[in-house]
C-alpha cells in the first residue's frame, strides 16, 4: 500500500513518521521550505513513546503522480479548499485512490464526497495532542495517539484492514469502525465543548474548573452538545458522558483545545467548522443557544481583531510587515 500524506506538521508528521519508521511506503506532500528541511534533517519526532529522526520521501505538488492507494489528509479544516487542489494530482481517473481525512468537524465529508465520490472517502478521526515547533520538530504533547477510520457503508474492506495492519506495526493505536459517522459526532461533541470553553475563557480545563462556576459550565455545555448529537441520531452513551464529566471535574488538568493554542499564537482558527457548525445544529434542534452563540461570537470577534491587526504585536493580515 502506497500512502501519500498531505503536509508534515503535527498530526501528519507523527502518523506519517511512525509509518515510515516501521517500513511503510510513505510520501509527504509538502511545500519547498518543508521539503528542504525534511531532506536535510529528516523528520524529527519528540515523543513520550521515543524520539526519532526518520529519513522520509518528500515531494512538491508538481512532482506528484497518481500512484497512491490512500491519501491521508491532516490539514486544518479551514485549509480544505487548498488541500483539495493539492491532492488532486494524486487522485487517478480510475477512482482507485482513497482519501482518509482526519479533519475536525463534519462538513468536510460532504465536500470530499462531492469531489471524489463517497466510495473514495474513508472518514477518520484522531485522538492526539501534537504540535510542530518553529524548528520543524514534531512534538507529541501527551500519550494520546489513536486513529480511527472506516468505510461510510460500515463494511470492513480490504483497504481499511491493510491500513490498520500498517499502523499496528507503529505503536499508534488504530481502530476500524463500522459506525464511523457516529465516531465523528462523538469527537465533535468533545471538541466543541473543550474548544468552545477553553477559547471563551482563555484558559485550560484545570484553570476553568478551579473557578467557582467553571466545572458546572463545562458540564452544561457538554450536555447541550451531547443532545445536539442525539438529535442528529448519534446519542452519546453513559460511559462517554461520565468520562468527560470526570475530566471537567479535575482542577489539575492542563488539557486545552488546539484551537486555544492557535488563538494564543495569533493564528487562524476553525471557528466555522467547529463552533459555527454546532451553533447551526443547536438552532436546528431547537435547543437553547446562548452558550454556543457566545463561544462562536468570541471566536469571530478574535478573527476580526486578527484581520485588523489589533492583536498584541501583530500586523493586519495581508498588510506589509
Amino acid at each position: 500500500m502506497r500512502i501519500l500524506i498531505l503536509g508534515a506538521g503535527g498530526t501528519g508528521g507523527l502518523f506519517g513518521g511512525r509509518l515510515a519508521q516501521s517500513g511503510a511506503d510513505v510520501t509527504f506532500l509538502v511545500r519547498e521550505k518543508r521539503k528542504a528541511q525534511l531532506l536535510e534533517h529528516g523528520l524529527r519526532i519528540e515523543s513520550p513513546y521515543g524520539s526519532a529522526t526518520v529519513p522520509v520521501v518528500a515531494m512538491l505538488q508538481s512532482e506528484i503522480q497518481p500512484v497512491y492507494d490512500v491519501v491521508l489528509l491532516t490539514c486544518k479544516a479551514y485549509d480544505l479548499p487548498a488541500a483539495l487542489d493539492a491532492i488532486r494530482p494524486a487522485m487517478d481517473s480510475r477512482g482507485s485512490a482513497a482519501v482518509l481525512p482526519v479533519l475536525n468537524g463534519l462538513a468536510h465529508i460532504e465536500q470530499l464526497n462531492a469531489q471524489f465520490g463517497e466510495r473514495n472517502v474513508i472518514p477518520g478521526t484522531a485522538r492526539i495532542q501534537v504540535t510542530l515547533t518553529p524548528q520543524g520538530i514534531v512534538r507529541q504533547l501527551n500519550e494520546w495517539q489513536t486513529i480511527t477510520f472506516g468505510e461510510q457503508d460500515g463494511r470492513e474492506s480490504e483497504r481499511v484492514t491493510e491500513l490498520k495492519a500498517l499502523f499496528d506495526k507503529t505503536g499508534v493505536e488504530a481502530k476500524v469502525s463500522n459506525q464511523i459517522m457516529r465516531e465523528l459526532w462523538l469527537k465533535l461533541v468533545h471538541l466543541a465543548t473543550v474548544a468552545g470553553m477553553t477559547c471563551l475563557m482563555r484558559a485550560n480545563l484545570g484553570e476553568i474548573v478551579r473557578t467557582p462556576e467553571g466545572s458546572a459550565l463545562l458540564k452544561q455545555f457538554l450536555s447541550l452538545n451531547a443532545e445536539i448529537a442525539a438529535r442528529a441520531g448519534h446519542r452519546p452513551d453513559e460511559k462517554f458522558i461520565r468520562t468527560y464529566e470526570e475530566l471537567f471535574s479535575q482542577p489539575d488538568s492542563r488539557y486545552e483545545a488546539s484551537m486555544l493554542r492557535d488563538l494564543e499564537r495569533g493564528g487562524p482558527i476553525e471557528s466555522e467548522q467547529i463552533l459555527g457548525f454546532m451553533l447551526r445544529q443547536c438552532r436546528q434542534a431547537g435547543l437553547p443557544d446562548t452558550l454556543h452563540a457566545a463561544a462562536y461570537t468570541h471566536a469571530k470577534a478574535y478573527e476580526e481583531r486578527r484581520a485588523a491587526g489589533r492583536l498584541p504585536g501583530a500586523a493586519a493580515v495581508g498588510s506589509p510587515a
